[in-house]
Parts: C-alpha cells; sequence; structure tokens
C-alpha cells in the first residue's frame, strides 16, 4: 500500500551510504554491526488522557519494548542511563527536551529533529560539542526523491509485514475545510488530508 501525498519533486541527490559501526551493548540490547535496528516508541496521546495514554503504554510494553518511560516524570533520565545511553534520538519537541536529551545520549551520537515550534530553540552549544554530539534537521519535504521512495517501500513492506500499524487517515474535501481545522484541533490521531476537488 502506498499513499500519495502530493509532495513536490526535489532534485535527485545521491543517498549517503549506510554506515558500518562495530556492536555496542545498550543494557541487555546489541546495537550497531549487525543488529537490529532498535526503536523507540513514544505514545501518539494527549497525557491528560490517562486511559489512552496507559493503553498505548501497555501496547508497546506487550509489544517487546525493553524500557518503558514517562520522560515527564521525576527520575526520567536515571531510568534511562540504567538502562544505558542511547545513540540516537528522533526528537519531536527539540525545544522542551533537549536537556534531557543531552542527559541520555552517547557521545558521538545524533539528535534528529524534523518538528518546530512557534520560537526557535535554544540549543546547548557547549554541551553539544562537549558530547560531540550533531544536531540534524529534517523537512520532510526536501528529503531527496530517492531517499522518499526508499522510505516508502520500507514504510509499505513493514505495514504488509504487520510490523508496523498504519494510523488513520482523516479525509476532507476542500469544501469541509472547516471540519478539516476542527479534527487537527481536536487532536485526532493520525493525519487529517484535504482532497481538493
Amino acid at each position: 500500500m502506498s499513499i500519495d501525498l502530493g509532495m513536490p519533486q526535489t532534485p535527485p541527490a545521491p543517498l549517503a551510504e549506510r554506515r558500518l559501526s562495530r556492536q555496542i551493548m545498550v543494557g541487555s540490547v546489541p546495537v550497531g554491526g549487525g543488529a537490529p535496528v532498535t526503536v523507540q516508541s513514544m505514545t501518539t496521546t494527549k497525557t491528560a488522557d490517562a486511559e489512552a495514554t496507559l493503553s498505548q503504554i501497555y501496547a508497546l510494553a506487550a509489544a517487546g519494548a525493553d524500557l518503558v518511560v514517562n520522560y515527564r516524570e521525576p527520575g526520567a533520565i536515571d531510568r534511562i542511563k540504567e538502562f544505558g545511553f542511547v545513540d540516537r534520538v528522533i526528537e519531536v519537541a527539540l525545544d522542551a527536551n533537549i536537556g534531557l536529551d543531552l542527559a541520555v545520549i552517547a557521545p558521538n551520537s545524533e539528535i534528529v529533529t524534523y518538528a518546530s515550534t512557534p520560537t526557535d530553540p535554544v540549543v546547548p552549544v557547549r554541551a553539544c560539542m562537549s558530547a560531540n554530539v550533531t544536531l540534524r534537521f529534517v523537512l520532510l519535504y526536501g528529503i531527496p526523491s530517492p531517499a522518499f521512495d526508499q522510505a516508502v517501500a520500507g514504510i509499505t513492506a513493514a505495514l504488509a509485514a504487520g510490523a508496523l500499524t498504519e494510523l488513520p487517515v482523516h479525509r476532507y474535501d476542500l469544501d469541509d475545510i472547516v471540519a478539516a481545522q476542527d479534527a487537527v484541533q481536536a487532536g485526532a490521531v493520525g493525519k487529517v488530508v484535504v482532497v481538493p476537488g
């Protein structure tokens, strides 16, 4: 299954080769080398909705998550460090979480962010330099076509294999734009798509 999002075409650019690395242990989880890719997940619920949030946490644990942490609770940094340092953070709220990210990330690692807020985050340059952390900013619409196609193919294969669960897509006609905006403001889970007439 593939979904056409009407993305603008970008000029092709060479893809970076996947870099070979030595394997290390993060707690009891092998990372790098020939080990399978490990994934960090998060809930997609509003945290005020305790029942829905707990349901997703239980689902993560049932799916085999090695560690489930509420990063907003006291002691979250210590719990993550007990498990092991993190080699890559995929961040949706860099401004709010940069301190936590730097507290748990391993030296020579990467923080990748793909979301923004109305104000630019304050980046603690000295802490990033001391840890030799790479900050990488990603704009979905700027990803080269071959990389985008590769990501779509990988996600499509994972969906077909049952390794991922597809988020719901809420489609609205252009005439129903107000309802689409209402869905976004109400915190619709998944994607809200407006389809031109």
